[in-house]
């Protein structure tokens, strides 16, 4: 592996060597940082709520909330069903994953969408975009054309975006929260939950697609940029945003397909081999996936999930040298997140698919044996064979499959 991992690099700095480094996205935006509020990014779009809620015949509120770090997430609030009942549920937090936003919860029909879906049950429905995302990309001092800007990986998404949106419900409502996350979006919970952050304020954690250890994903093309050292490619040209499309990002995920010999020449496919092969996601789903486009992340985020594939380790980002690590940490290795630090009596919903290629069934076994001594009662686990990474977002029987036995388990928690 480690002779292919070589080859890869060298093949990658050629690939990315010809791309020069302003290939990531460059747009301006308007910040005053007076008060930090977010004015706009020059950008003539409309908001989640107008273009995804509204025009489906519910209410839908726009929030934004400034991280302790300055960074300004935006957070849309569903408050009644379609037929306009207020909710009478506690309020729901849905947290996306990865090269996503809060348009993944929205993007099938009504009875099909898990943000719709709940509304529709009296829940109060809240809907996440981390940093660095369309709608929130905002910041008291920078913009995303700094590289500063990016110098985040998920440990600043569980240290400060996380408990920031929570705290906002919160304060918004008055009501502890249920969470769900998907992907990212459980990595994010579990690393928090596991410092005892925001806990005061959870009711419970639905964790679709868990992501804790990553060592055992079965995924080629993952395994392959993990190796090859993608973040440290292109952080060496200075490509501070990760962003799926871009010239530098494409040029360098065309030179993986070409050296491994996979087929990347769909979204369809390349969905399927770097996620699994979903089950049950229409054509029509993906269209409208493709139609609000995949979102950027940091680069940093990347090397960071990198290093879980290639350490087997749920840890603080890595920076290369025991005097680096030492600058930031006082010690010489990153601190480790300790699953079992996570309270035993915190109500935990798992739900892991068998053709999932990076939530893979055997890390999220590892997962499962970490959390061995949580309380019986509190933690239910949900495994449909035949769902893939994606399926428990996208999926149009997922509403059956996965989203009643959610509020199945947020009804006794």
């Amino acid at each position: 592996m480690h002779s292919m991992a070589n080859s890869l690099t060298i093949s990658i700095l050629v690939f990315l060597l010809c791309v020069s480094a302003d290939g990531a996205r460059q747009v301006p935006y308007t910040i005053n940082t007076n008060n930090g509020r977010f004015l706009s990014c020059l950008n003539s779009d409309v908001g989640i709520c107008k273009s995804m809620v509204e025009t489906q015949g519910y209410s839908c509120e726009e929030h934004t909330v400034t991280t302790t770090d300055g960074y300004i997430l935006s957070l849309q609030r569903i408050p009644a069903g379609r037929s306009g009942v207020t909710a009478d549920k506690p309020p729901v937090l849905l947290q996306h994953g990865v090269f996503s936003d809060a348009t993944t919860w929205l993007v099938n029909t009504p009875d099909q969408s898990l943000g719709f879906i709940l509304a529709d049950n009296g829940y109060d429905v809240w809907l996440a975009n981390t940093r660095g995302t369309k709608y929130s990309s905002g910041h008291t001092s920078l913009s995303p054309s700094d590289p500063a800007y990016w110098n985040w990986s998920w440990d600043e998404l569980a240290a400060y975006d996380l408990p920031a949106s929570v705290q906002y419900v919160y304060d918004q409502t008055g009501q502890n929260l249920h969470y769900v996350g998907h992907s990212l979006g459980t990595l994010m919970a579990l690393a928090a939950f596991s410092k005892q952050q925001s806990l005061n304020m959870i009711r419970s954690a639905a964790l679709l697609s868990p992501i804790a250890y990553l060592d055992q994903i079965t995924t080629l093309l993952g395994k392959a940029a993990a190796y090859s050292m993608i973040g440290d490619a292109l952080y060496w040209l200075g490509i501070d945003e990760f962003l799926p499309g871009g010239e530098a990002v494409t040029n360098f995920m065309n030179g993986i397909c070409n050296i491994t010999n996979i087929d990347c020449s769909s979204e369809f496919s390349l969905t399927s081999v770097v996620a699994g092969p979903p089950c049950c996601i229409s054509p029509s789903t993906m269209d409208a996936v493709a139609k609000y486009g995949p979102q950027p992340t940091a680069t940093k985020n990347m090397l960071h999930l990198a290093q879980m594939v290639r350490q087997g380790t749920i840890a603080m980002y890595d920076y290369g040298s025991e005097d680096d690590n030492n600058e930031h940490y006082g010690q010489p290795t990153p601190p480790v997140y300790n699953m079992s630090s996570i309270l035993n009596d915190l109500p935990l919903f798992l739900a892991h698919g068998g053709q999932d290629y990076l939530s893979d069934p055997a890390d999220v076994q590892t997962l499962m044996g970490a959390l061995s001594d949580h309380d019986a009662d509190k933690l239910l686990v949900l495994y449909p064979e035949e769902y893939a990474h994606l399926d428990f977002t996208l999926a149009g029987n997922a509403n059956q499959v996965v989203y009643d036995p959610i509020m199945g388990f947020f009804s006794l928690n």
